[in-house]
């Protein structure tokens, strides 16, 4: 047999800190070293099955690969119920040999029930997540279908069981815990082709990574919606909550959103890690030169910062950035969001609450009768809030905020469009920053790109590289444990940085703007969101495609 030691620190990335760690606890407390780990967060529930599999030398069940294989007859439920408590269940049977999937071929009360059975089995290692799933499916021949649209108060508490049964439970741990280990920023439940289907959104794309048995979406949406406070009964308009929990040793706060389809709901989860993240220049990925142009824009005391793109380019989280650099003893920042996603040790930070009236026009008014030096305003979405917002840079104070547009220039257009002075815009605005996220090259598994040169004659690569001063070094993915096989791990930030000069101020605020004002940044050899996208493809950072899919 394998060592077992052994195998954690090589196939699982175990440290030798958290084994020893793990091993004092067990030789004080007994327990199984693997579990322990588990409980520590070093190793996820779902880790568990390849590594009995390589340690005792039994195959991994994988349904897809046995086409003879179906769900057994079961006619009375106290036979699943027996399977469900020993964590595994009976999946065929050839030439008198019994097949079991299970989660734990180490457990005593498993290898107790065999001996009850005079025959020969052989054993599948399971995950949580694919017994459950099998599980549902067995026990809707077995139980009556619960109505979706119309609840009556018998059905609604059978509801509420089966959303805190253990199986659910479980199931849910185990997918939330799964996503995490991944990186996952969101996790997609909805009804897709008869089944229920999970995916993750890892560095901004999405994977399917699970098919559930339609059984299983009622107790699963079920439990969600009661963790998050939602109400259970209603499936006819959308609806949103929030979960705190703990899972795999970390604190997780978790926006849930619930939206009506023609066949159930669908559910997206949005993970917020608070040390997942980490506010500093060098993480965002910001071009050297375009990094000491900003650097230089925080050093103002009044003015307005914007920053611009999509929902989901990171606006936030650089802007949380910059505030980081800014947040001294000596400093009053507070900010203005809509949801305050993240603690910031030292800034005071106000959620906007539209229910009572308190919008972001209100929040910011009232903020700046709290003497502060810095206001971020996590969106302008109107005329009102911003024109106290850019008033505010007037009289002495440094705002950062948001807008939506698809490029630096276009910033100016939007807020003319909300109805504010041209006047008011020359005389407050600093900067403006477009941003965009693309996915980062793992830089364990990249290699040199063979035949680059044939990108030369589509883009202009050369020309970016000689106004950089840089040297080609253009990389493709691979793919590697490090990375899940996709050959990317994280993102990284592509930008286009306006600086709202006297030139900036003496271009009329007409449909001429946007254009000219790209041709003064290309002037001052600037560049826009595709040649910043080509810098990093230069730099060995991300792919052409990439930048095509975020900034083309």
């Amino acid at each position: 047999m394998i060592d077992l030691a052994q195998l954690l620190t090589s196939q699982f990335k175990i440290t030798q800190a958290d084994l020893d760690k793990a091993k004092s606890y067990q030789n004080r407390y007994d327990g199984r070293l693997e579990q322990i780990l588990v409980n520590m967060g070093c190793l996820t529930e779902e880790d568990l099955a390849p590594l009995y599999s390589q340690l005792l030398g039994y195959p991994l069940f994988v349904p897809d690969k046995y086409p003879s294989w179906q769900l057994p007859d079961f006619t009375e439920l106290s036979t699943l119920q027996e399977f469900k408590a020993l964590d595994c269940l009976l999946i065929g049977e050839v030439d008198g040999v019994w097949l079991l999937a299970c989660k734990d071929p180490l457990s005593l009360n498993l290898a107790q029930y065999l001996q009850r059975y005079d025959t020969n089995f052989e054993i599948f290692v399971a995950t949580e997540s694919q017994l459950q799933t099998y599980f549902y499916e067995i026990q809707s021949h077995t139980e009556s279908n619960i109505d979706d649209d119309e609840l009556t108060g018998d059905e609604e508490a059978r509801l509420r069981e089966l959303a805190s049964e253990a199986p659910t439970v479980n199931l849910l741990n185990s997918l939330i815990t799964k996503a995490l280990a991944r990186g996952a920023s969101d996790m997609h439940l909805e009804p897709h082709k008869g089944h229920f289907r999970v995916r993750y959104r890892i560095d901004g794309v999405l994977h399917e990574v699970d098919k559930l048995a339609p059984k299983m979406q009622l107790p699963i949406t079920t439990r969600l919606k009661i963790l998050s406070g939602m109400d259970i009964a209603e499936k006819r308009r959308p609806q949103d909550g929030k979960i705190e929990m703990r899972i795999a040793n970390q604190e997780l706060d978790i926006r849930v959103s619930a939206l009506p389809l023609n066949d159930g709901e669908s559910i997206v989860l949005r993970f917020l890690l608070k040390e997942s993240i980490r506010y500093d220049m060098s993480v965002l990925g910001l071009s050297n030169d375009t990094q000491h142009l900003i650097q230089e824009d925080l050093k103002k005391t009044t003015g307005v910062i914007l920053l611009t793109g999509p929902t989901g380019s990171g606006k936030t989280t650089t802007l949380y950035t910059f505030l980081n650099e800014l947040n001294r003893p000596n400093v009053k920042i507070i900010t203005l969001e809509d949801p305050v996603e993240y603690q910031l040790e030292g800034v005071n930070q106000v959620q906007v609450n539209n229910e009572i009236g308190f919008n972001f026009a209100a929040g910011l008014r009232s903020i700046v009768r709290q003497d502060p030096d810095i206001i971020m305003v996590g969106e302008i979405r109107d005329a009102e809030t911003a024109r106290i917002a850019l008033q505010s840079a007037l009289t002495g104070h440094l705002v950062f905020s948001t807008v939506h547009t698809n490029d630096a220039a276009s910033a100016y257009t939007r807020l003319l469009d909300l109805g504010v002075e041209e006047f008011l815009l020359n005389a407050a605005l600093v900067s403006v920053v477009a941003q965009r996220l693309a996915r980062r090259l793992c830089q364990h598994c990249a290699t040199p790109l063979e035949g680059a040169q044939t990108l030369f004659d589509k883009y202009p690569i050369e020309e970016v590289a000689l106004n950089a001063g840089i040297e080609i070094n253009i990389k493709q993915p691979v793919g590697c444990e490090q990375c899940n096989h996709t050959g990317f791990k994280g993102r990284i930030a592509i930008n286009e940085y306006l600086s709202c000069d006297d030139t900036i101020k003496q271009i009329p605020k007409n449909d001429q703007f946007i254009s000219k004002a790209k041709e003064h940044n290309q002037k001052l050899k600037r560049r826009n969101l595709m040649q910043d996208g080509l810098y990093k493809v230069i730099t060995g950072v991300t792919t052409i495609d990439e930048v095509l899919r975020v900034a083309g």
